[in-house]
């Protein structure tokens, strides 16, 4: 089988790209033979034999003239079309897994798709994997960044109320083209021509299902885990203990409501990981060491040696990496109860759960946990139990909702 792997960033960026990496290895593994489509970029490593991307769009710099045609382009990609066009004539593929694509390649892709196999009779499959809520929601995390709430006002349609909220970086203006941008294809009914959709969690599903565009077409399907070495490493000093928050630093994540629950533990030593706003702050508690954004065989040790680590996410999580990276390792998760997480974290038997935004609950959930090695180990020998699906595993299901598509 031949796939076609679509989405804006083809190179580490993020969750989506590791997913996108894992997977296209998979299913390469398995036999099939697997592209990508996506912008060009000095990092890009992954591709087409044709070498056929889209021009590289930087939001947050290029030049002024750029900037005034991104509302444009933002929206629909007459060169999203005619690049996806030519990898599509020369691999042909059997099915085309979308990923993120809104905003830098837009949905003009499936037109171009829905396009080419008509024109040449083909039985290609339109896959797609939500890896956040974008065809729901124009700022694509349910949220406001503005008032720090989570917000449903769009799903039904109702774009209009992301001008009102401001919901894109703040901006009227950038809120105004997301609006029109979700409106547009809306109107258009592109996404009807989507014929599977993966969601990471059941909760996401429950999200997807509200559009009756979607509802029929969703499977909810965990993350795949990458395997990795159990337990401490081999040269753990014995009483280094540490509590570990690994991610971005940023207030839809919960770090603000993290580091208030330091503060009111000033023995408990705290690792972060990771870079964002509040980093500054983290790094004047002095109960708080900031390591910064580590990766490979670095996070690996950080992550194997934390007594437990913490995902105090408040905006909707759905299948956050760091909770499953976490206990693949055995290590505990203290995690908010919100969106996908209380599907990954079973409260009093693999970790624990805490209400979100609540400092003072996850305070005393830290110091009891902290305090508790008889807990902590009780919960390591059930995280052995945990059975979920490698990337190889994952593909085996993808292939074969695929092969049950009508």
């Amino acid at each position: 089988m031949r796939i076609l792997m679509v989405n804006k960033f083809l190179y580490p960026n993020g969750g989506s790209e590791t997913y996108i990496f894992k997977l296209g290895e998979a299913l390469i593994k398995m036999g099939h033979e697997v592209q990508y489509f996506g912008m060009e970029h000095k990092g890009r490593c992954v591709g087409n034999a044709v070498g056929a991307y889209t021009s590289d769009m930087d939001f947050h710099g290029g030049s002024k003239l750029s900037k005034l045609t991104y509302p444009i382009k933002t929206i629909y990609s007459t060169e999203a079309r005619k690049k996806i066009r030519l990898v599509l004539d020369d691999f042909k593929p059997d099915v085309v897994h979308l990923n993120n694509f809104n905003y830098q390649l837009t949905p003009s892709v499936i037109l171009e798709v829905v396009k080419w196999r008509k024109e040449n009779s083909r039985e290609c499959k339109i896959f797609f994997t939500a890896h956040d809520y974008q065809l729901l929601c124009p700022n694509h995390m349910f949220n406001n960044p503005k008032t720090h709430e989570n917000c449903e006002k769009c799903v039904g349609g109702h774009f209009a109320n992301c001008v009102k909220g401001r919901c894109i970086h703040g901006s009227a203006a950038k809120s105004a083209v997301g609006a029109m941008e979700a409106v547009f294809w809306k109107i258009k009914g592109t996404y009807k021509y989507i014929d599977k959709i993966i969601c990471c969690s059941e909760f996401m599903k429950t999200k997807m299902d509200t559009n009756p565009v979607f509802a029929g077409k969703t499977v909810a399907m965990h993350n795949f885990i990458t395997h990795a070495e159990k337990g401490p490493t081999d040269d753990k000093q014995a009483g280094d203990r540490y509590v570990l928050y690994f991610g971005r630093f940023s207030w839809e994540k919960g770090v603000r409501t993290l580091i208030d629950a330091c503060k009111e533990l000033p023995d408990i030593r705290f690792i972060f990981a990771g870079n964002g706003e509040y980093a500054e702050e983290i790094e004047k508690l002095s109960n708080c060491k900031n390591v910064g954004f580590k990766t490979g065989d670095e996070l690996d040790r950080i992550i194997r040696n934390a007594e437990f680590t913490v995902c105090p996410s408040e905006c909707y999580e759905n299948c956050p990496f760091s909770v499953m990276e976490s206990q693949e390792r055995l290590v505990p998760v203290i995690g908010a109860n919100i969106g996908g997480i209380p599907e990954l974290v079973e409260d009093g038997k693999t970790g624990r759960l805490f209400t979100s935004g609540d400092s003072k609950e996850l305070k005393e959930v830290i110091r009891k946990l902290w305090e508790n090695s008889e807990e902590l180990d009780r919960y390591r020998e059930k995280l052995k139990e945990l059975n979920r699906l490698d990337a190889d595993e994952y593909a085996e299901e993808l292939i074969a909702i695929v092969n049950e598509i009508k």
